[in-house]
């Protein structure tokens, strides 16, 4: 497994190709085939799964219940969007138009897409609605890291004192 991380804004061209930037693609592994799964991601982006990562998410989904009604919605609405891209020659994904719009863009109007490495795949989303989220949250970031990476909600780490 590679480990996504950094950002980018790219523009995307009218066919709804966008690039996949050189840091992120060099961390997909050779079972990955230069494939990604799209589907809705868990706010108002697309999570782009290298295909060796999408493996281990089905599993996921297959290990829930899907006779629990909050289970069903997301197996069903994560699958229903499910689509798999290749990179071109040329290092980009086509999007298909309706699996933009699961990001709020729209590729005649806003011709750009802000790529976010997000460990184990890739977010995109229309940079206009992620910088609004960010400066939304009520605490900020010195507030949160401090709770979120204090020592009792971090897991020990092997050879670690």
């Amino acid at each position: 497994m590679g480990f996504f991380q950094g950002s980018e804004t790219y523009s995307i061209d009218s066919k709804g190709r966008v690039s996949v930037p050189y840091w992120m693609r060099k961390e997909m592994t050779p079972e990955a085939k230069d494939t990604f799964i799209l589907t809705k991601g868990f706010k108002k982006c697309i999570s782009a799964y290298p295909l060796d990562e999408w493996a281990k998410f089905q599993k996921i989904l297959m290990s829930k219940n899907q006779f629990d009604e909050d289970n069903d919605y997301i197996i069903s609405t994560m699958l229903m969007y499910a689509f798999e891209v290749k990179l071109d020659s040329q290092q980009r994904i086509m999007v298909p138009k309706r699996i933009w719009e699961l990001a709020e863009i729209d590729i005649e109007t806003n011709n750009k897409a802000f790529i976010l490495g997000k460990i184990d795949h890739i977010e995109l989303w229309n940079p206009n609605v992620y910088f609004d989220i960010i400066k939304k949250r009520k605490e900020p970031y010195e507030v949160i890291a401090a709770r979120v990476m204090s020592q009792k909600n971090l897991p020990q780490i092997d050879g670690a004192n």
